[in-house]
């Protein structure tokens, strides 16, 4: 009969420990379920419309469906960023500083997902759509900022990675005792510079109805898009710190659970 030795005992206390910190992954397996769809959705009414009804914004097939969906997706997208925002804080941890180690180790734990579904929201307009509208500019005449690829790039899909961007923040001010003291500034450049993509894009759109020029990617028109875009790598940055500070926490929180 085999005998279980200390260090036999310390492994078990330690899964023990680990299987009683938990956390729930609801709310983020049902969001990137949720985006996924709306996304797909989204391409799916542009295989559809865009064609067929995107081509002169003069008819009035276009004014109905896509300057209607422009109108209603617009208060409805920035208005859940706001509403999220304002939740967050008014939510806010009154107590930061009595947050014990685990429950500080488990909101890091929800910064992730935050900061995960942000990176995802940015892959579908850094990519997908992005380079769909590159392509969308080379074949079709540009007759007004409102296209069938503008509507979703521009006012679906910067709103909708404004939402986890500027959540991931406002969370980890009001929840988080290390990012209250102080201003994170990989996280910073990580949501700022992605959000000023949105005003970037008056100027994009005024420097092609003035100078009539080409839609190329390589055009200084497009370098804000670019540079502003790569602010969003800060967020290994932001990693770094979490992952610094949950590896001072992880034997804290364990030492306890078996204690």
């Amino acid at each position: 009969m085999s005998t279980l030795t200390s260090q036999d005992l310390n492994l078990t206390s330690s899964r023990e420990a680990a299987s009683r910190f938990t956390f729930s992954y609801v709310w983020f397996a049902t969001t990137m379920i949720v985006l996924t769809g709306v996304y797909l959705s989204y391409r799916f009414y542009q295989q559809t419309y865009g064609m067929s009804a995107g081509l002169d914004s003069t008819e009035p097939i276009f004014q109905e469906i896509w300057m209607r969906l422009f109108w209603i997706q617009l208060p409805v997208l920035f208005g859940i960023v706001a509403a999220i925002q304002v939740y967050l804080f008014f939510t806010r941890d009154r107590n930061i500083e009595a947050v014990t180690p685990e429950e500080e180790l488990r909101r890091y734990f929800y910064l992730t997902m935050w900061l995960v579904i942000y990176t995802f929201t940015f892959y579908w307009i850094g990519s997908f759509f992005g380079e769909g509208d590159g392509n969308w500019h080379q074949t079709v005449l540009r007759d007004t900022p409102i296209t069938p690829s503008h509507v979703v790039l521009f006012y679906a899909c910067i709103p909708m990675y404004l939402m986890f961007g500027i959540g991931s923040f406002v969370y980890a001010m009001t929840r988080i005792p290390a990012f209250c003291k102080g201003i994170s500034l990989m996280h910073v450049f990580a949501v700022v510079g992605p959000f000023l993509i949105l005003p970037n894009l008056g100027y994009n759109e005024w420097g092609h109805a003035y100078w009539l020029t080409e839609e190329i990617f390589s055009h200084p028109l497009h370098w804000g898009f670019v540079v502003l875009g790569w602010n969003a790598l800060s967020i290994a940055g932001v990693l770094m710190q979490i992952l610094a500070r949950m590896r001072e926490l992880l034997p804290i929180v364990f030492k306890a659970e078996q204690a």
